[in-house]
């Protein structure tokens, strides 16, 4: 509904050639806003690349991922759940200690689709409390599960004022596969300004250390290739910490 009255009021102004100027140019500037907040890469003129990580913080996981980050000298970005930050803010801590983004990945992981306008603010908002007690400071950053949001909640992301970050390069280690398929998958859709999606935390029953295993590969190959790695933030020019 909301999307076809936007649709209804843009379609007058352009009949009326500006006869609504304050409707149009509020209609206009509103798109804008919400268009500009709904992100899945950078600059495809800059060599430059972003790797996340979702579903964390997983102590099973998490630590070899930064170890890994470490180790390569390289800067990443993670989307946590809200209820495992709860539980493990140490790790969170260590995230924000090495100089890496994190962002909100709701509290319970739902797929918001499903879901009221309602719950979507509540999730944000139970998680970006977590993580400012955690951490001392708010972050703009959301990935909804699955990348998954209604027309109503894009139109509330300036209300919320997050950025809704998916990805346009999937590795789809969730499911568990080889290194080598990973990593496959990482370079299949590569190119710059590549926002990369990446696990490192999942159900209790997921083996995701090929996560981590994968990162000894994929980092290394990237360089050679002349590509930079930055957090979201800096790939997309967001404030970060929230401002």
């Amino acid at each position: 509904m909301i999307r076809r009255i936007s649709i209804l009021l843009l379609t007058l102004c352009f009949l009326f050639n500006g006869a609504l100027p304050a409707l149009c140019k509020a209609e206009q500037v509103k798109n804008i806003a919400v268009r500009d907040r709904l992100l899945y890469q950078g600059n495809n003129h800059l060599k430059q690349t972003a790797l996340t990580f979702d579903d964390g913080p997983d102590p099973r996981f998490t630590p070899h991922v930064l170890d890994q980050l470490k180790k390569h000298g390289i800067k990443a970005t993670f989307f946590l759940i809200g209820a495992k930050a709860h539980e493990h803010p140490e790790l969170v801590k260590r995230m924000v200690a090495e100089g890496h983004a994190v962002g909100i990945h709701t509290y319970w992981h739902p797929n918001l689709l499903k879901e009221s306008t309602e719950k979507f603010h509540w999730e944000i908002a139970k998680t970006q409390a977590i993580i400012k007690n955690i951490t001392g400071f708010e972050t703009q950053l959301f990935r909804p599960p699955y990348g998954n949001l209604t027309q109503e909640m894009i139109s509330e992301l300036p209300n919320e004022n997050v950025y809704a970050i998916n990805w346009s390069s999937d590795s789809l280690d969730w499911k568990q596969i080889p290194e080598a398929e990973i990593t496959k998958n990482v370079f299949k859709n590569m190119h710059a300004g590549t926002i990369v999606l990446m696990h490192d935390g999942g159900h209790w029953t997921m083996d995701l250390s090929n996560t981590a295993k994968s990162l000894d590969t994929i980092v290394p190959r990237l360089k050679q290739e002349g590509y930079h790695f930055v957090t979201v933030p800096e790939l997309l020019h967001i404030p970060y910490p929230k401002n």
